[in-house]
């Protein structure tokens, strides 16, 4: 290969990498949430929201009925949490939490009739 030919491909190269960085390039911050996509996701993800009052409500009836799972990082779950809560990070990327789909079958384990609270 002859010098000159070296240096138009590498010159295409660079031109190729600038321009993909250029075109995928996306908004530094991400997008703000609001309650209304919150809503959406619930019913899209067929589970149910329900306030802080309900929760309280419910773990003052039956607290064993319930699991809750602190989705917050391990250091943030070590500085204070519900009593008898478990812990298990929800990471943000949807691989990452898909990753998880088998530690969480073991978290939860053979009790189906639990009510799960995510928080």
């Amino acid at each position: 290969m002859t010098n000159g030919t070296r240096t138009f491909l590498t010159v295409v190269a660079i031109a190729a990498t600038v321009s993909a960085l250029w075109l995928t390039r996306g908004p530094a911050t991400p997008k703000k949430v609001t309650w209304s996509d919150v809503v959406a996701e619930a019913e899209s993800g067929s589970y149910k929201l329900i306030s802080t009052a309900d929760l309280w409500n419910l773990y003052k009836k039956n607290r064993d009925s319930l699991l809750l799972i602190d989705t917050r990082q391990e250091w943030e779950y070590r500085t204070g949490h519900i009593k008898g809560a478990i812990n298990f990070p929800m990471e943000p990327s949807w691989v990452k939490r898909w990753r998880q789909n088998a530690p969480l079958e073991r978290v939860l384990g053979k009790d189906k009739d639990r009510t799960l609270v995510f928080y």
